[in-house]
C-alpha cells in the first residue's frame, strides 16, 4: 500500500495541464483548456480541463476526474499503478508499506515466473527467426498464413524447436533460471524418476498470451504435423500468473482501440485476431477456444458496452456457444452478431479481402442477436410446435436475462412480432423466469411488471405524471444531486448572507443536515450517500480543502460524481451576461430550501406508492390495517399538499 505521504506529493506534483498534455492537444480557452475527448470519437471539443480546480470533464461522454483518474481511464491502469506512473514521470519515489514475509515470498515467486514467461518468449521467437527448422517450418507457416513480419514481431511469435536441435528448459536452466519456476510456469514437466526437465512444447508454432499490460503470462502451441493423434493446439496449463478464465488472447494490443471504438470484436482462435488485426481490425480480443466466463466478460465490459461475436458458417458451433451469449447480456452488454459465408471464418475472410472489405462486411453484416437466434433456431419450427415452443423458451430466456427493464421491454414487442405471438404472454413467461433463479446465476430481487412488459407505475405527486417502477431507486437521484451540489459549492457559506447579522450563524450544510435528520431522511443512492456522510466528517477543513479532498478521492466514482458537479457546461458568452447574472450566494436562503422540499416531495411519492402497493395486497377482511394505510396515506397526502404550497412560495 502506498502511503498517505507519497500519495499527497504525488497530487501536489501532477499538475492536470502538464500531465493531460502528454497524451492531448490542448487548447487555452479563458481560465480553462479545451480539446477533443480522447475517450471517445468527436469533432467538436467538448473536452474541459480546469487547472485551479485540477480536474477535468468531457461534456460528450461523461468521463471526469482528476490526473490521477485520466492516468487510469487513458493507460488503463489501476489506481496504484497509475500513481507509480505519475511518480516516475514526476521523480518521487513510490513508498509502500511494510509486506508480510508471506506477501514478499509470493510477490517474488510471481516475478520470477513471469521474468521466466519473457525468458521463453524471447528463446521461441530467436528460434524462429535463426534456427533453421524455424525458419523453415515455423516462419514459412506464419507466411503461409499471410502474416507479414511486423505482425509477427508484434504478436511475438514464435517456434519451440525439438529437445535435439535446443531445449528451452535446459537454456533456461543454463541462464541461471530455478527448476521450480520453470515447471511452475508449465513450460517443464519435471520427469518423477530422473528429476530431469522436458520441455512442454516442442516442434511447434508458439503464440505467447499476454497479460493486460503486456507481459507474457502463458503460451499457445499449435502442431503443424498431419498426425491425427498429437493434438493440434496445447496450451499452458493454469499457474499462479494465468488463469484461463480470466485471461482474453489479444486484450492487451485491443485494449486502446476497444475503448476508443466502445466495440469489442470477439473470435475464436489467435490466428482469427492477428489476421483481423494485420487488417486494421485493432479491437479484437479470442476466448482461444474455450467457453465464455464471467472473468472474461467484465473484463471486455471494462473497455465497452458493445460486443460483436464473429462466427463461421458451422451452426452446430454456433448454437453450443448460445449460453455464453446469454452471458453477454446478462452483464449488461450490447451484443451483436456478424455470420461470414460458407467455408469462411473470420482469419480466412480477412486473409482474401481487403481491410476495407472486411470492415464494410463487418459493418454491413452485423445483426441484434435476439433477431440472429430466432432465425437460427426457426428451421421448421412453423410446422413443429414442440419445436416452436423450444424456440420461444429459447428467445425468452435470452429476454430474461437483460438486467435493463426497458430493453428486455423492446426486445418482448419486437420478437411478439417476429414469432406471431402474444405479446403479454411473452412478457409473462419473462416475468416467471426472472423470479426464478436465473439459468447461469444466482436469486434476484424483482420489480413488479405489467402485462405489456413494462415496469407498473408509480405517480409522481408534484406533476401526476406515471414513473416507471424500475426508476423507483433513482427517482430521488437529482434531488440528491443538487443537494450535494449545494454542499460542495457553499456547504461552509452563511445560509442567508453575510449581512443578516441575525441569521447568518446557520450555514448551508448544516441546514440541510439538521432538515433531513428532523424527518430521519437518508439518500436513496449509496455512492450519493458515501459521499454526504464524508462531507461531515471534513467540515471543519474549510470549502476549498473539501472540494481537494473529493476531486483526488481514491474511489474512481466518488471524483467522477464530484467533478461534475462543480465543473458545468456553458454556452453562454460569460464576459457579456455577467453583469446581469445574480451571484449564486445571493440566493442560497430560497434555493437550498428549495432543494430539500423537492427531495422531501420524491421521498413523498415513494413512500405514497408504497403504502398503496400494500393495501392492494391486503387480504379482504383486514380491515383493521386497512384503516391504518388509509390514514397514513391521507397524512401523506396533506404533507404533499403542504410540500406544493412551500415549494410555490419558493419559486424564484
Amino acid at each position: 500500500m502506498i502511503s498517505k505521504t507519497t500519495i499527497s506529493k504525488i497530487l501536489d506534483s501532477a499538475q492536470i495541464v502538464d500531465v493531460i498534455s502528454d497524451f492531448v492537444s490542448l487548447r487555452r480557452r479563458g481560465a480553462n483548456y479545451t480539446a477533443c475527448c480522447p475517450f471517445h470519437n468527436e469533432k467538436t471539443p467538448s473536452f474541459s480541463v480546469s487547472p485551479s480546480k485540477g480536474i477535468f470533464k468531457c461534456f460528450g461522454c461523461g468521463k471526469a476526474g482528476n490526473a490521477v483518474n485520466f492516468v487510469m481511464e487513458h493507460e488503463h491502469l489501476t489506481y496504484v499503478e497509475a500513481l507509480r506512473f505519475l511518480g516516475r514521470k514526476y521523480g518521487i519515489e513510490v513508498e509502500e508499506r511494510e509486506e508480510s514475509e508471506a506477501e514478499i515470498q509470493q510477490r517474488l515467486k510471481s516475478e520470477s515466473l513471469l521474468v521466466v514467461t519473457a525468458f521463453a518468449q524471447e528463446f521461441y521467437s530467436n528460434a524462429l527467426w535463426n534456427s533453421q527448422r524455424g525458419r523453415a517450418i515455423g516462419l514459412s507457416y506464419f507466411k503461409e498464413r499471410g502474416f507479414d513480419e511486423e505482425t509477427i514481431k508484434k504478436f511475438q511469435l514464435g517456434w519451440a524447436p525439438e529437445g535435439r536441435d535446443g531445449s528451452m528448459s535446459s537454456a533456461a536452466m543454463r541462464a541461471g533460471y530455478k527448476k521450480e519456476f520453470i515447471v511452475s510456469t508449465g513450460l517443464g514437466i519435471e520427469k518423477e524418476e530422473s528429476g530431469d526437465v522436458a520441455d512442454r512444447f516442442y516442434e511447434r508454432v508458439m503464440f505467447p498470451i499476454h497479460s493486460l499490460t503486456g507481459r507474457i503470462i502463458a503460451f499457445g502451441g499449435r502442431t503443424l504435423r498431419t498426425d491425427k493423434s498429437v493434438a493440434k493446439y496445447i496450451n499452458s496449463p493454469e499457474s499462479e500468473i494465468y488463469s484461463k478464465s480470466r485471461s482474453l488472447y489479444g486484450i492487451f494490443f485491443a485494449k486502446s482501440a476497444i475503448a476508443r471504438l466502445q466495440k469489442c470484436y470477439l473470435v475464436e482462435g489467435y490466428t482469427d485476431v492477428i489476421s483481423l488485426v494485420q487488417s486494421g481490425v485493432e479491437n479484437v480480443v479470442a476466448s482461444s477456444g474455450t467457453s465464455l466466463t464471467s472473468e472474461q466478460i467484465r473484463l471486455i465490459r471494462r473497455f465497452a458496452p458493445q460486443v460483436t461475436i464473429l462466427y463461421d458458417s458451422d451452426a452446430a458451433g454456433i448454437k453450443a456457444s448460445l449460453r455464453g451469449i446469454d452471458m453477454l447480456l446478462e452483464e449488461g452488454l450490447q451484443v451483436k452478431v456478424v455470420l461470414f459465408p460458407d467455408g469462411d471464418d473470420p482469419d480466412s475472410y480477412a486473409r482474401k479481402s481487403t481491410p476495407a472489405q472486411l470492415k464494410d462486411y463487418l459493418q454491413n453484416a452485423e445483426r441484434d442477436f435476439i433477431e440472429f437466434k430466432i432465425e437460427l433456431l426457426s428451421a421448421d419450427a412453423d410446422k413443429d410446435p414442440i419445436k416452436r415452443r423450444q424456440l420461444i423458451n429459447e428467445v425468452i430466456t435470452s429476454i430474461s436475462v437483460i438486467p435493463d427493464a426497458i430493453t428486455r421491454a423492446v426486445y418482448i414487442e419486437e420478437c411478439s412480432i417476429k414469432l406471431k405471438f402474444e405479446q403479454n404472454l411473452l412478457a409473462r413467461e419473462v416475468n416467471k423466469l426472472r423470479k426464478v433463479r436465473h439459468p447461469y446465476g444466482g436469486y434476484q430481487q424483482q420489480e413488479s411488471y405489467s402485462e405489456s412488459g413494462l415496469p407498473s407505475s408509480i405517480p409522481d405527486i408534484n406533476t401526476g405524471e406515471q414513473l416507471p417502477q424500475f426508476v423507483r431507486n433513482i427517482y430521488c437521484e437529482p434531488a440528491e444531486r443538487d443537494l450535494l451540489y449545494y454542499l460542495m459549492k457553499f456547504g461552509e457559506c452563511p445560509l442567508y448572507g453575510k449581512d443578516d447579522e441575525i441569521q447568518s450563524a446557520i450555514t448551508v450544510s448544516q441546514f440541510i443536515l439538521i432538515e433531513l435528520q428532523n424527518d430521519e431522511l437518508e439518500f436513496q443512492n449509496l455512492l450519493y450517500k458515501n459521499i454526504f456522510e464524508e462531507y461531515y466528517k471534513l467540515r471543519e477543513a474549510g470549502q476549498q480543502e473539501i472540494q481537494k479532498h473529493f476531486t483526488n478521492h481514491q474511489d474512481s466514482k466518488v471524483v467522477e460524481v464530484v467533478t461534475s458537479i462543480l465543473i458545468q457546461e456553458h454556452n453562454l458568452n460569460i464576459k457579456q451576461f455577467v453583469a446581469a447574472l445574480v451571484p449564486e450566494e445571493n440566493v442560497l436562503s430560497m434555493v437550498v430550501p428549495k432543494a430539500i422540499m423537492v427531495y422531501k416531495a420524491k421521498i413523498t411519492a415513494i413512500a405514497y406508492q408504497e403504502l398503496r402497493e400494500e393495501m392492494i395486497k391486503l387480504k379482504p377482511g383486514d380491515d383493521m390495517r386497512q384503516t391504518e394505510l388509509l390514514g397514513q396515506l391521507q397524512t401523506l397526502m396533506n404533507v404533499r399538499n403542504q410540500l406544493s404550497k412551500e415549494l410555490n412560495r419558493l419559486t424564484i
